[in-house]
C-alpha cells in the first residue's frame, strides 16, 4: 500500500509492505535498556491493557510481552501485520493484531491504560488521531511515544551509508538525525500533559549483513526505490560496507521517549 505525505520525503510514495520480511529480520534491534526504561515507567506491565499503534512487525509488544500486559497492536500494512502474527505465533504470544490505519482506529471509550507509538508518530494525521487516543485511554491513562535513530555526524559507517541512500533517493527526509527531544505537535498538548522525556546514547551492534539489512529496510531504500534502483543500491552498499566496516561493529544511535498523561 503506497503512502504519500507532503510532510515526508517531499511526498514521494513509500510502502512498508515491500520491506516487511527485511523489517522482521533486521529491525528488531532495540537493546534491553530500551525496554527496561519502558517498564521502569510502569508502562506495558501486568494488569494493563495496551494499544500499540504503528506496530510494524510487532516489535514492541513482542519484546515487552513478558511484562504481562494485555496487548492490542495495529498497523496500516497488511504485510507487516502478517509478519507480526508469524513472529508472535512462533513464541506462542497472544497479541490481538489488526490491519488498520491510525486515522481509522475505532475502540470503545476508556479501553486502554497505555497507548504506545514507536518509530511512527510523525506519520499520523495528528488532528484526527490525537483526540481518538485521548478517548481510548482510561482516566489518567498514558501515551508513550518512542524513537531510536543512528547518528551520522558521530559515526562514519552510518554517515557513509546515509550518503549512498541520498544519492539514490535525494527526496528522503530521514537523513542528518541529531539528538533531540521528540517533537510534539501542538494538538498533543491540548489533550495530554508531558510527564517525562529522556534522550540517551546507545551503541547498537551489527554485522555487515545486519547493517545492510537494516539500511535496506528503511523508508528511503526498500520501501520507496524502484526494483532496478534497489538492486544497484544493494550492490554498491554491500561493496561500501565491506570496504569501510569490519565484520562486526557498533553504530552510534540515540533513543528518546516522551511520556504523556491524559488530561
Amino acid at each position: 500500500m503506497d503512502i504519500s505525505d507532503d510532510r515526508i520525503d517531499k511526498g514521494k510514495p513509500f510502502d512498508w509492505g515491500r520491506v516487511s520480511e527485511d523489517y522482521a529480520r533486521y529491525r528488531d534491534i532495540y537493546p534491553p535498556v530500551f525496554y527496561e526504561k519502558i517498564a521502569a515507567l510502569r508502562c506495558c506491565v501486568k494488569g494493563q491493557r495496551v494499544l500499540d499503534i504503528g506496530t510494524g512487525t510487532g516489535v514492541l509488544p513482542r519484546n515487552l510481552y513478558g511484562c504481562g500486559a494485555q496487548w492490542t497492536a495495529t498497523d496500516i500494512s497488511e504485510e507487516q501485520i502478517t509478519q507480526a502474527r508469524l513472529l508472535a505465533g512462533k513464541s506462542n504470544m497472544h497479541i490481538d493484531f489488526h490491519t488498520v490505519s491510525a486515522e481509522a482506529l475505532d475502540f470503545p471509550d476508556e479501553s486502554f491504560d497505555v497507548i504506545t507509538a514507536c518509530q511512527c508518530f510523525w506519520y499520523f494525521q495528528h488532528e484526527q488521531v490525537v483526540p481518538k487516543l485521548h478517548r481510548f485511554l482510561k482516566k489518567g491513562g498514558r501515551l508513550l511515544i518512542l524513537y531510536m535513530a543512528w547518528l551520522p555526524q558521530e559515526d562514519n559507517i552510518a554517515e557513509s551509508s546515509e550518503k549512498l541512500v541520498l544519492h539514490y533517493n535525494p527526496q528522503w527526509s530521514g537523513a542528518g538525525e541529531t539528538v533531540h527531544p521528540i517533537d510534539l505537535p501542538a494538538i498533543v498538548l491540548q489533550y495530554f500533559r508531558l510527564t517525562h522525556h529522556e534522550e540517551y546514547l546507545l551503541d547498537i551492534p551489527f554485522t555487515r549483513e545486519s547493517w545492510h539489512g537494516r539500511m535496506k529496510a528503511c523508508r528511503g531504500v526498500g520501501a520507496s526505490l524502484s526494483a532496478e534502483a534497489l538492486a544497484q543500491w544493494e550492490k554498491e552498499h554491500i561493496a561500501l560496507i565491506e570496504y569501510i566496516a569490519p565484520p562486526e561493529f557498533t553504530i552510534r544511535h540515540y533513543a528518546a521517549y516522551a511520556l504523556l498523561t491524559k488530561i
